[in-house]
């Protein structure tokens, strides 16, 4: 047995979303289809749950295609100054250590050998995030991943409609115990802010995202704006 948390978008409720636990039967294995029984175990426990009637896995793992679309290995941010770059790479050479960094670089490496990259574990304690003009602050833990997630998934029109028919998220890959960045609260995330009538303002205003999403403003720049 394992537990895996299923995001659930909320619009009435504090922080947005809920993350509930649900005990499933972990299928041993690294072969795709050993993960792929993982999550049909999950799935099927979150429905009889009743925490959701149709789920969807965000991974590489995925047994739906919109699902693999949507892993940060795969979406890619379409905005000026960062043309078809996969959230993945765009996080990774986004760091900021005591020893060095960001290194942008890795903008350009495929998602894999990003995250693999040498000088992320050699340069120390990680100390920020740098995008744009923005400087992000480790806490909220997951407040920088989110932003640069939901604003990769808006400029994909199509994604972000495709999104809407499902009620839960998980990522078979991901454990809390060990990490804090998610690709399915992420989304999760976006579904509860989306109707917001400010939401527009949300996703170009780092101060604006972080005060509405998790009660404060941590993002400094010398500039007004990001962009």
């Amino acid at each position: 047995m394992a537990i895996r948390p299923v995001f659930v978008p909320r619009e009435n409720i504090v922080g947005h979303l809920e993350e509930i636990e649900v005990n499933f039967k972990w299928h041993a294995g690294f072969a795709v289809s050993q993960k792929q029984l993982s999550i049909q175990s999950l799935h099927e426990n979150a429905k009889s749950m009743g925490i959701c009637k149709n789920p969807l896995e965000v991974s590489s793992k995925s047994p739906v295609e919109l699902g693999v679309q949507l892993s940060a290995f795969n979406l890619k941010l379409i905005l000026e100054g960062f043309p078809n770059k996969v959230v993945e790479v765009l996080f990774q050479g986004s760091k900021k250590f005591e020893g060095g960094g960001p290194y942008l670089d890795l903008f350009d490496h495929s998602p894999r050998d990003a995250k693999r990259d040498s000088r992320l574990k050699s340069s120390g304690n990680l100390e920020s995030f740098l995008f744009g003009e923005f400087q992000w602050a480790l806490e909220p833990k997951t407040a920088f991943y989110d932003w640069l997630y939901i604003n990769a998934l808006v400029s994909n029109r199509a994604l972000a409609e495709s999104v809407k028919e499902y009620d839960g998220f998980s990522d078979i890959e991901f454990n809390p115990k060990k990490s804090f960045n998610c690709q399915a609260r992420s989304l999760a995330l976006f579904l509860s802010i989306q109707s917001n009538v400010v939401f527009e303002k949300l996703i170009s205003d780092p101060r604006a995202f972080e005060k509405f999403c998790y009660g404060r403003k941590t993002p400094s720049s010398n500039q007004g704006e990001l962009f």
